[in-house]
């Protein structure tokens, strides 16, 4: 690796969602072969810290990586170009093997392009830091440009699209530690978290403020008195929500780790659980670079929810107006909560039976053409789909209840329900024992059994 001297600035976003929102904002119009796309991908911002008591300044690591769009054709022979040009007397850059610097740009080497989703991860990762001399404030541009070869020839990104502002800045930069996920673990179970917060900025942190979510199936098994607890619901998912202030000082390069450890148990109801963690420094300073002041822990519990549903069966004559009511339940013993997606727990699917009409149809229920598209009209439609909320409690029940108006008198008509997931291409509920409960019949006119 080869250090380069350079000059301008940025400032990094000021949690995970913003960084990965900056991120994303920062791609520009598509370019050349009309069937797919080349991009850079490369944060808009970041900041860099000056040395503590003179020192040399803290590195800090600036990764871009190239990808493109259609999965169906394969690119290859990425070329990213890194100008520096702007950042001369702010940041010094070291630059990595698959670059080639020339004066204040260097080409980088990406042999194979992927598509931007998946198990794509940046290719280029430069280090920088402030330059010596730099002051507090300097800010300078990195600026990129690309181009592949795609099954249409030449692939090029759009010049003057793709960019990092660089910024020297001085003050705490507090980093979240020990955040691993757990695995192999069982409902009942109690966990140490190792939660450690580090400073990695180039001033002292005055005391940091803590905060933590824990999903429904965790529980804080000790509490702490710097800490106020506070449980919420309602038609959201059940949390416990913590926040803490904590006095200690950390200095540069020091470490915090609670004093009485943070022990999380798992409930009963436990499996797929997660704990959010932030911490920001206190006494109102401003943390120099905030995607590392989150952090979250994945908890997988060995459990099973058992999802059932049930049809119904009805009769009458030509012209009259049945109900049949299909009803979702969770037998357990865990909840199921999709926080990250936040897609339905589960899609009851209700195909409805020949010779009837729905006349009325619950709500949160969508009208579907038979092969699932959309369907026009909200009653009379061939099929309906009806979400469940994103979570479901380990006794959840609901109900469905339609309307069906009997037009023609069809004995044994049946119309097939079953669950689903809400994502096409989704396992069908791997956590689910028992999956021949998931579909059901609705029966109009059955035939009286003998």
């Amino acid at each position: 690796m080869r250090p380069v001297p350079t000059r301008r600035s940025v400032y990094l976003g000021t949690c995970a969602a913003a960084a990965a929102a900056l991120l994303v904002g920062g791609l520009a119009t598509p370019a050349a072969a009309a069937s797919d796309t080349l991009w850079i991908n490369a944060p808009s911002e970041l900041s860099l810290p000056l040395g503590t008591a003179g020192g040399a300044p803290e590195e800090r690591r600036l990764d871009i990586g190239l990808t493109h769009d259609n999965d169906n054709y394969t690119v290859t022979d990425g070329r990213l170009t890194v100008d520096i040009t702007g950042i001369a007397g702010i940041a010094e850059v070291t630059w990595p093997e698959n670059c080639a610097p020339s004066g204040t740009t260097a080409l980088c080497s990406v042999p194979q392009v992927p598509v931007g989703w998946g198990d794509y991860t940046p290719q280029v990762h430069l280090t920088v830091r402030a330059a010596d001399g730099a002051a507090a404030g300097a800010r300078g541009r990195i600026v990129y440009s690309a181009v592949a070869t795609g099954p249409e020839g030449e692939m090029r990104a759009p010049l003057d699209s793709f960019d990092t502002t660089l910024s020297v800045a001085s003050g705490p930069d507090l980093a979240l530690g020990g955040l691993a996920p757990i695995t192999d673990t069982l409902p009942g179970a109690v966990h140490d978290v190792p939660l450690s917060v580090t400073n990695k900025g180039n001033e002292r942190s005055d005391g940091f403020s803590l905060r933590m979510s824990a999903s429904y199936g965790l529980g804080f098994a000790a509490r702490h008195p710097e800490c106020a607890y506070r449980e919420t619901g309602g038609d959201y998912a059940p949390m416990t929500h913590v926040d803490c202030t904590f006095g200690q000082v950390i200095e540069p390069g020091e470490s915090f780790a609670l004093p009485e450890g943070l022990d999380l148990a798992l409930a009963s109801h436990a499996m797929n659980e997660r704990l959010d963690i932030s911490v920001e420094p206190g006494a109102g300073a401003t943390d120099l670079s905030s995607e590392d002041n989150y952090g979250i822990v994945a908890f997988e519990a060995a459990s099973t929810a058992d999802f059932a549903v049930r049809g119904a069966r009805v009769a009458g004559a030509a012209g009259d107006t049945v109900a049949a009511t299909l009803t979702f339940r969770n037998r357990g013993p865990a909840w199921v909560g999709n926080l990250g997606s936040g897609d339905s727990a589960a899609v009851v699917d209700f195909t409805v039976p020949k010779g009837v009409t729905v006349t009325g149809a619950p709500e949160g229920c969508e009208a579907r053409t038979l092969s699932g598209g959309h369907h026009p009209q909200r009653l009379g439609a061939p099929r309906y789909s009806c979400a469940m909320p994103y979570w479901v409690s380990e006794t959840a029940k609901r109900s469905f209840a339609f309307q069906l108006r009997i037009d023609e008198v069809v004995p044994d008509a049946k119309g097939r329900v079953h669950l689903r997931p809400e994502s096409p291409g989704l396992p069908v509920f791997p956590f689910d024992p028992n999956t021949r409960n998931n579909t059901a019949k609705v029966v109009v006119n059955p035939t009286p059994k003998a």
